[in-house]
């Protein structure tokens, strides 16, 4: 029973059990179908959307047309106002069908661009999922998804613009160029529309360009495989320009081709090892009829690096930044004798930038190209080290710009050495002590440099560098004066340039403002302009190298009323001069960089070629100067000036105070240098300089001469100088004081009061300095009792011996006479006083002496004239005689008219009137 009432309870349980797992396997089937069922519908959705959408997008993709395949269209280039420069188009090509393609060009080609070329219909759903999958784990842009056949719907139909629409409108005419044309077709269309540098487009022509092989056929591995890495990067790649990131490129291709199975690996690392030069044949100069090639290479360069596009097929409207009548006036210049020698191989290079935005106004690629085109570009081209125009950019930009140095900072220039021990020395040896950074700047002492190199640090150098432009990735201490490892453009340090005349922002040279596409889409190719440094630091760089072009080693460039600032350089041969049998100090290059509000223009002059004879002369390393004042005389109109911003304070400084000191009272103006500073950082003492006391007079005397009636004062002073004037201050017995100034040594003084006692103090003074005084004492005999001359004829006739003798005195001898007259017509008193005023020493003039030589006033003595001329009443003067030369009259500092003079010519006297 037991048994069967278990077996009776299993079976219940296990029925409900079986029951239960079914209701469970249903429920979780329906939930799978739901989940299926979703994914399908959101699948058909974005499908439809997506169906949608390329629908959209491709609605508007311009038609399959085969002229476009077949017949390239020109571009045009306009100048900087829009008028027409140039048409670029029909440029000499070699086209090939097929059947001329060897196997193992078409290998290396396959392998770089589309592997699964011959299994796709016009897009590759594997390398596009694998070119998404690389996006999102490296960043966008790290592997592209087209196909062969869509590059070649994008050189000819469309713009390079990165966007969906563009991407499906590529995808779209792909699909229909598969289905009109076959492969072999396809892959002709691409092999004669890829460029390849150097104005070179389709494979054909660039095997005779870079290997001089007329016939595909014979192509080596190496040589197929560096033709085809190059359209990734025309210009980066171009083997004569960049032979490292060819070679690099190329052995990146043989690895491909190992990858897909076209080459063994042994075959790859044999073509490996192939240096790129022994591949090269001798760089061919292309000839065309293109107006102004230097800037309009500039233009292709950037057209084709910017935008990935065929200048010469893609039939493009191309803006540019072109001064015609600058481009014009540069290349006069170069082709021009009335500068340069007939020297062999001597080159120059001109670039021309707008100081303010970087646009390129102007570009001379070399002397006498008129019937050699598109050939080296010496404006554009690295053409030599920098030489001392590195200074600003490396050592003494970075020192105001991380340690707020001024202008006025002491370098000491001595015997120095690089930090490994080796010695540097100044240009033309020599050493000029403790001078300030303007001084070292200015006069480009290499010592000053390298310290101020090492005091900035590497590091910060670099960085300050490559933010204009420089793009160093190591420098070293030698790259302070110049001597880079790196050669540099004439462009490239323009662009540097303008930086500092700018007020610290940077914009990077272009030639091109835009480009329009022949379906009216347009692209902007200008860069956006950047801050690389403090204002200050422009404004007192600049400073300072206006320094250099007025008065330091730029003065042959000078323009005068031009805001104009630069700095040249030189280089030497160094070590390398014995290899062609010249000195280590023979000079191969010479620079200039300048610039005003308006233009920033570098020159380079040099040799295409190193040489014996490559060597500059002390007069055509001149060049480059002259060039600069000529250009800039012509192009710029002297508008603008470099404003000091408010972070600047410009000060008077003394003079090889360390650490600089403020001019005080008595710096004399030859001790003076205005100098800029840092706000902030600005100096704060005072020079004591109070000023030297000067040697006294010696052998002073003073007489009185009872004849003449008058005082004779004389001294002597071997120590004077044209700047030297003595100061007589006469003080009488009632201590009343009359001072007198004058560059004689000895004066007289008329008409002395008898019985006064004078005391008379001579000073020498020179500016601010003043001696001690010499002193003497002198004694008029008489007294109060003394009987009066008595009253000669004349004394009615005031008016006579007032003209002759006073007249002129009053009025050269501000104010002397402005009042001078009297009551009652008594002015013989008042001119013969003549200072009755006493402002200052009277300077006679020989108007009011026509008489006074021989006709003395007929002796008027004028007692008892009263003038009114602000001496008070009773001003009694005598002996009014007319003075021949009445220089120096005294000054009287108490109101009282005191006349001197230097010894008068026959025997006049000037009066002397008594005081109240």
């Amino acid at each position: 029973m037991s048994g069967e009432y278990r077996s009776r309870v299993e079976r219940k349980q296990a029925a409900k059990q079986t029951k239960q797992k079914k209701v469970k396997t249903k429920k979780g089937t329906a939930w799978l179908k739901t989940i299926a069922i979703a994914i399908l519908f959101i699948i058909a959705i974005a499908a439809v959307g997506g169906v949608a959408a390329f629908a959209y997008f491709v609605k508007d993709a311009p038609p399959l047309d085969e002229a476009k395949i077949k017949d390239p269209l020109s571009s045009i280039v306009y100048d900087m106002n829009g008028k027409k420069v140039a048409e670029l188009g029909g440029y000499k090509r070699t086209y090939i069908s097929y059947k001329d393609v060897p196997k193992v060009l078409e290998d290396a080609v396959l392998a770089t661009e589309d592997a699964r070329f011959y299994e796709h219909h016009g897009i590759d759903v594997v390398r596009l999922a694998g070119a998404v999958l690389a996006n999102i784990k490296e960043g966008f842009g790290a592997e592209g998804g087209s196909t062969i056949t869509q590059q070649v719907v994008k050189m000819t139909f469309l713009s390079p613009e990165k966007t969906l629409k563009r991407k499906a409108q590529e995808a779209w005419l792909a699909l229909q160029l598969e289905q009109k044309y076959s492969k072999h077709e396809i892959l002709e269309m691409y092999l004669n529309k890829i460029y390849y540098s150097d104005g070179i487009y389709g494979v054909a022509r660039a095997a005779e360009y870079y290997f001089g092989k007329t016939d595909l056929k014979k192509l080596t591995l190496p040589e197929a495989a560096l033709l085809a890495g190059m359209p990734q990067s025309p210009n980066r790649y171009n083997p004569y320009d960049h032979p490292e990131a060819a070679k690099k490129r190329r052995d990146t291709v043989l690895s491909l081709m190992v990858k897909h199975g076209f080459i063994s690996r042994e075959e790859a690392e044999k073509a490996k090892q192939v240096p790129i030069q022994s591949m090269l044949a001798e760089r061919k100069k292309p000839q065309s009829s293109v107006p102004y090639d230097a800037f309009i290479d500039e233009v292709i360069k950037e057209v084709t690096d910017k935008a990935n596009v065929n200048v010469f097929e893609d039939g493009l409207k191309i803006y540019t930044t072109l001064d015609q009548d600058v481009q014009t006036y540069v290349e006069k210049l170069l082709n021009s004798d009335n500068y340069f020698t007939n020297k062999k191989d001597l080159q120059s290079g001109i670039a021309v930038v707008d100081t303010k935005t970087g646009a390129i106004r102007a570009l001379g690629g070399g002397r006498h190209r008129d019937h050699v085109e598109f050939g080296f570009n010496y404006a554009i081209k690295p053409v030599g080290q920098p030489g001392s125009t590195i200074k600003p950019i490396l050592d003494y930009g970075p020192a105001i710009e991380y340690l707020k140095w001024s202008t006025a900072h002491i370098l000491v220039d001595e015997p120095y050495t690089y930090s490994d021990g080796t010695p540097i020395r100044n240009a033309g040896g020599g050493y000029m002590g403790p001078i300030t950074l303007r001084t070292a700047l200015a006069k480009s002492r290499n010592i000053p440099a390298l310290k101020t190199f090492q005091a900035v640090g590497k590091e910060r150098a670099m960085e300050f560098a490559n933010r204009l432009g420089m793009g160093f990735s190591e420098v070293y201490e030698p790259y302070a004066i110049g001597g880079v490892s790196n050669y540099v453009s004439p462009l490239q340090m323009a662009g540097a340039y303008t930086a500092f005349g700018n007020n610290g922002i940077y914009t990077k040279p272009y030639a091109v403002t835009k480009i329009v596409f022949p379906d009216g889409t347009e692209m902007d190719l200008q860069p956006k302009p950047k801050r690389v440094m403090h204002d200050y630091t422009a404004y007192m760089i600049t400073d300072v190298l206006k320094t250099v072009i007025r008065s330091g080693t730029g003065i042959l460039a000078n323009v005068p009323g031009l805001e104009l600032a630069g700095k040249t350089g030189t280089t030497n041969y160094g070590e390398d001069g014995a290899k062609f049998g010249l000195q280590r100090d023979d000079v191969p290059d010479s620079w200039i960089v300048g610039y005003t509000p308006n233009y920033t223009a570098a020159i380079w002059v040099g040799f295409s070629k190193r040489s014996s004879t490559a060597k500059l002369s002390i007069e055509e390393q001149k060049i480059p100067k002259y060039l600069l004042k000529n250009l800039m005389s012509h192009i710029d109109d002297g508008s603008g000036e470099f404003k000091q911003p408010d972070s600047v304070v410009k000060l008077p400084i003394k003079k090889g105070t360390n650490p600089p000191k403020l001019a005080g009272k008595y710096t004399p103006e030859s001790e003076i240098t205005y100098e800029l500073f840092v706000r902030g950082t600005e100096p704060t003492e005072t020079a004591n300089d109070e000023p030297e006391e000067l040697p006294a007079v010696k052998d002073l005397t003073a007489t009185y001469d009872q004849v003449a009636n008058m005082l004779s004062i004389s001294w002597s002073y071997a120590e004077q100088t044209d700047d030297t004037v003595f100061e007589v201050r006469i003080k009488d017995s009632k201590g009343q004081t009359n001072t007198v100034t004058t560059k004689e040594r000895s004066i007289t003084i008329g008409n002395p009061e008898p019985g006064a006692t004078y005391t008379i103090a001579v000073y020498a003074k020179d500016g601010e300095r003043m001696s001690k005084p010499a002193i003497a004492s002198v004694h008029v005999p008489g007294g109060e009792n003394q009987t009066p001359a008595p009253q000669q004829p004349g004394d009615n006739n005031q008016n006579n011996g007032g003209q002759n003798g006073g007249t002129d005195q009053g009025n050269s001898g501000n104010n002397g006479n402005e009042n001078g007259q009297g009551n009652n017509n008594e002015q013989n008193g008042g001119a013969s006083g003549g200072q009755e005023n006493g402002n200052s020493g009277g300077t006679n003039t020989n108007n009011g002496q026509t008489d006074g030589t021989n006709n003395q006033g007929t002796n008027n003595q004028g007692t008892n004239n009263q003038g009114t001329n602000n001496q008070g009443t009773n001003n009694q003067g005598t002996n009014s005689s007319g003075q021949t030369n009445g220089t120096n009259g005294g000054t009287g500092s108490n109101g009282g008219a005191l006349p001197v003079s230097p010894p008068l010519k026959n025997g006049s006297r000037a009066g002397f009137g008594s005081r109240p």
